[in-house]
């Protein structure tokens, strides 16, 4: 039997969550926390949004999700102040407002889109693991 959707975002979620915190890993694994430059494991960090994940156009958005402490992301609600001149400091002056303006869009995912982004995060986080040594 095939998958629901909200089986299928869920999966996408875990895989693009691996992504996001592996890719700014070094080879020990440690990654530095967007909002507050604290270190921590890939493994015990979250993958924050800068617009909430409720937005599907941006939920799935290389920029908007970064390596976040758990603090900052639950307890700080995110740090969306701080979060957003980060943004702006990485990418170029405009990109949370862009981000922003882009999570209100309309966006729809297909269960092919959904397979497909899974299979294309999946194969990131093996090559990243592979890459940097660390599992």
């Amino acid at each position: 039997m095939a998958k629901t959707i909200s089986k299928l975002k869920k999966e996408l979620d875990k895989f693009f969550s691996l992504y996001i915190r592996l890719r700014d890993a070094n080879e020990f694994g440690m990654v530095q926390c967007f909002t507050s430059g604290r270190v921590y494991h890939y493994k015990s960090i979250h993958a924050g949004h800068f617009m909430s994940r409720r937005y599907l156009p941006t939920r799935f958005h290389e920029w908007n999700v970064q390596p976040q402490s758990p603090a900052d992301n639950l307890f700080g609600q995110g740090e969306q102040w701080k979060f957003g001149l980060a943004l702006d400091a990485k990418y170029g002056e405009g990109t949370a407002e862009e981000l922003q303006f882009k999570s209100r869009q309309i966006k729809k995912f297909s269960r092919v889109d959904y397979e497909d982004l899974i299979s294309y995060y999946k194969s990131l986080v093996k090559n990243l693991k592979e890459e940097k040594g660390i599992e």
